[in-house]
């Protein structure tokens, strides 16, 4: 299945010579470059430092996991990454662009074009089907409706749920649901897969079965970066960044990484 999974990623990222060329070029640019980066929030009376001079580099083809405890920066640090929200000082250059001076308009354009976003929760609307749910994010990108369709089931077919396209989210499992989350994220191609807790709501087997989903895309080329509070999920990544008070502590690269579907043949089967 892996490898399945690994040719498909790979001919979704990169599908022609032009982008082969663009993907070459574009190969020796790091994703994203954070310098000195401070967030400040005020709150009343009281000015809180959230980050406090970060400096950060991931290079195209990484797989970032970020942790830390409550109150660490490490969601504040995900949220500026996600262009979400914009650091008081200091620079994040998405891709050779530096968007800490963007506009609303401008960040929106690029968390549409650029970013794939999966969460815990997996926001999936009730109402719509699986290959509804995926199709959302093409909407903003104009794209055709034949386009929208193709483009959704290919990426549901990757995620294993091709059999799976019309069901609503309360005919899935939860981790049926994150990979429709996931297809959704990765439907308008983007650069960076981010993903905020994405195993928090499910159990050991599943939250493992969808770290292989990550480690096939990321074989692919796709650069992910995933925050999480679970230090087995975050063993399943390349590289763990450790946020404290604001600042980064360690960043290091994972020794001894295991590889999910090696793990999965340990586990015990759950019926869905």
């Amino acid at each position: 299945m892996a490898s399945i999974i690994q040719m498909e990623a790979k001919a979704i990222t990169v599908e022609t010579a032009e982008e082969q060329r663009n993907f070459a070029a574009e190969a020796a640019v790091p994703v994203i470059q954070v310098q000195d980066v401070h967030k400040f929030y005020d709150l009343g009376e009281t000015k809180v430092h959230a980050l406090r001079g970060v400096d950060m580099t991931i290079e195209p083809g990484e797989f970032v996991a970020i942790m830390g405890s409550s109150g660490s920066g490490k969601s504040t640090f995900m949220n500026m990454l996600g262009c979400l929200d914009k650091p008081s000082s200091g620079q994040y250059i998405l891709e050779g662009t530096n968007v800490s001076s963007l506009d609303k308009k401008q960040l929106a354009a690029i968390r549409n074009r650029k970013l794939g976003f999966v969460f815990q929760g997996f926001n999936l609307l009730s109402r719509t089907t699986a290959l509804e749910n995926v199709e959302l994010p093409t909407l903003y990108a104009q794209m055709p409706k034949e386009q929208r369709q193709a483009r959704a089931k290919e990426v549901l077919e990757l995620v294993g749920l091709g059999e799976r396209m019309d069901h609503f989210p309360s005919q899935l499992s939860g981790g049926q649901q994150q990979r429709v989350a996931i297809a959704r994220a990765l439907v308008n191609k983007p650069a960076i897969l981010l993903a905020d807790e994405p195993t928090g709501n499910l159990d050991s087997r599943t939250s493992v079965e969808i770290m292989q989903i990550f480690q096939d895309l990321n074989d692919s080329g796709l650069t992910i970066v995933l925050v999480t509070h679970e230090p087995d999920i975050a063993q399943f990544a390349k590289r763990t960044v450790v946020f404290r008070d604001g600042k980064i502590r360690h960043d290091d690269a994972v020794k001894n990484r295991p590889r999910a579907a090696e793990v999965l043949k340990t586990l015990p089967t759950i019926d869905e």
